[in-house]
């Protein structure tokens, strides 16, 4: 299925295809077992002009759209999931926040650091502020024009080796009032009091560090202040807008890692004989790659709709009731998919010499990272059903 892409997206794709196997294939499993974050993938995504694309024209990026970076995102994650999540988070994300909300200085800091390789890191989660990302406890204390940060997010991608942070934190005033939740801008080894704590061992992407970043009396200027239109009070609906693109991205990252292993299962099921002849002539396989088939189709189908969606009021991102749908059905899928593959490999398929095993360990991240699906059914079902659905001990919004 071609997905009616224009000329110009059939030759990112196109281009993609070639850097992911000629370049950053090959060195998909050493990068997998030395853990370490793949700088020279990096270099290769940004030499393609594979950083950044989002960025508009006027900012020295190419100004392409979402759709144009998935298209990128699945090539890379077909044969190296960590570089695809490493292209996501250069082209959605923090870079889209500061480049919808951000001051004209914002927006060259930003454009500047991820057209040179920079993978910003977004910090939200904390140890008791996952799914409830509201109730963080990192905070931002106003002293005059300035704010001082103090607190610590857990599993956050890139820490120690992103430059640009986008915190969000408790914002109050002199006075110690709340005045909502806000987005600060800092960059790592010029903002004092900004330190790592502990790496999470994980299970997949082992290569993109998740890190604990503390602020200590970190300082923020005013000109670091990512301000929304809606202000503290309303701004964090805003700044989790652009989350939605990064949702989005996140989903895609899942549907190559699951194309990635349907392509190598259908080769092998050719190739791989048993009783005199090809397993593929076998009915039971047969419909195993029919099944992974529909399925990646669908969740395609799904992504490529959300990433060309836009959400309610002029919203630049995408929908969020289709950013979430993508995302479930695509997480899940992939998950499925993954799984049958190795299935058809047999006992090959789960050894470490084969990509099968670290796809399966990769693609397992996709229903957690991003919102998990429990979260994401509930943003679908608010829209569908029309109703705000608060998840607090308090239950939900009383009949009229």
């Amino acid at each position: 299925m071609t997905w009616n892409l224009t000329p110009d997206q059939l030759d990112i794709q196109a281009r993609a295809r070639e850097l992911a196997t000629t370049v950053i294939g090959p060195r998909a499993a050493a990068v997998d077992e030395a853990e370490q974050y793949p700088w020279e993938n990096v270099e290769a995504l940004q030499a393609a002009g594979f950083t950044g694309m989002t960025i508009p024209t006027e900012l020295g990026g190419p100004g392409h759209s979402f759709l144009d970076a998935v298209l990128v995102v699945e090539e890379m994650a077909k044969v190296c999931g960590v570089t695809g999540r490493i292209a996501v988070e250069s082209n959605m994300g923090a870079i889209s926040a500061v480049m919808e909300y951000g001051t004209e200085q914002q927006k060259k800091l930003a454009a500047d650091l991820v057209l040179h390789g920079d993978k910003p890191a977004i910090c939200i989660t904390e140890p008791g502020a996952g799914s409830s990302a509201s109730q963080m406890t990192t905070r931002a204390d106003r002293q005059g024009d300035r704010f001082v940060l103090n607190g610590m997010k857990h599993w956050i991608t890139g820490g120690t080796v992103s430059k640009l942070h986008l915190i969000f934190a408790r914002v109050f005033d002199e006075d110690g009032n709340e005045e909502g939740i806000g987005g600060f801008l800092a960059v790592r080894d010029e903002n004092p009091g900004l330190s790592f704590g502990k790496r999470e061992p994980t299970m997949g992407l082992r290569a993109i560090p998740e890190m604990e970043v503390i602020f200590t009396d970190m300082v923020v200027e005013p000109e670091m202040v990512l301000m929304p239109p809606s202000g503290f009070k309303r701004g964090f609906a805003d700044l989790m807008n652009a989350y939605n693109a990064q949702r989005v991205g996140a989903g895609t990252v899942g549907l190559g890692i699951a194309t990635g292993a349907y392509e190598l299962a259908l080769a092998f099921a050719k190739e791989r004989e048993q009783f005199d002849r090809p397993i593929a002539e076998f009915q039971g396989l047969q419909w195993m790659l029919a099944d992974m088939s529909v399925k990646l189709e669908a969740a395609r189908s799904l992504t490529y709709r959300a990433a060309e969606s836009r959400g309610p009021n002029d919203s630049p991102f995408p929908d969020p009731a289709m950013a979430a749908q993508a995302k479930i059905f695509t997480a899940e899928a992939s998950i499925d998919v993954v799984n049958n593959a190795l299935q058809v490999f047999g006992a090959a398929g789960y050894s470490r010499r084969n990509p099968l095993e670290r796809m399966y360990r990769d693609v397992r991240m996709f229903t957690i990272g991003g919102g998990t699906a429990q979260i994401l059914r509930t943003v679908v079902a608010a829209r569908i059903l029309d109703m705000k659905l608060p998840q607090g001990r308090g239950g939900f919004l009383p009949r009229d």
